[in-house]
């Protein structure tokens, strides 16, 4: 039988945390374009709002890669996730699925988030 090198609770914490690393470099690479969406969401000032996510997502990305305070890191990953659901809602509208540009993606993520920290 196959056994994987570490425990799946803790392959899914990993992860959710790699999962974070190509939102933080987007959002570097496309700050000014990042900063607007984050405003037309209702998020200002959009600097301000797209900095604080950056750094909780670098938090989450150290945290659940690394096993250092997990749980706090999983925090930091639901409030940005909790966010991005929100900010997906008030642009899109109250649509659902992710085909349509609705937040089940950053919904199902966070709690993929939480059950790793469990």
């Amino acid at each position: 039988m196959f056994e994987l090198p570490v425990p799946p609770q803790d392959l899914l914490r990993i992860l959710c945390g790699i999962w974070f690393v190509p939102h933080v470099v987007g959002k570097i690479r496309n700050f000014t374009k990042a900063t607007a969406t984050f405003e037309a969401a209702g998020l200002k000032p959009g600097r301000v709002f797209i900095v604080l996510t950056i750094a909780l997502e670098v938090m989450a990305v150290v945290g659940m890669v690394f096993n250092i305070y997990p749980k706090v890191a999983t925090g930091c990953a639901v409030i940005v996730l909790l966010g991005a659901a929100y900010a997906v809602v008030r642009i899109n509208g109250s649509k659902w699925r992710w085909q349509l540009m609705g937040p089940e993606f950053p919904v199902f993520w966070a709690l993929a988030c939480v059950v790793s920290a469990l």
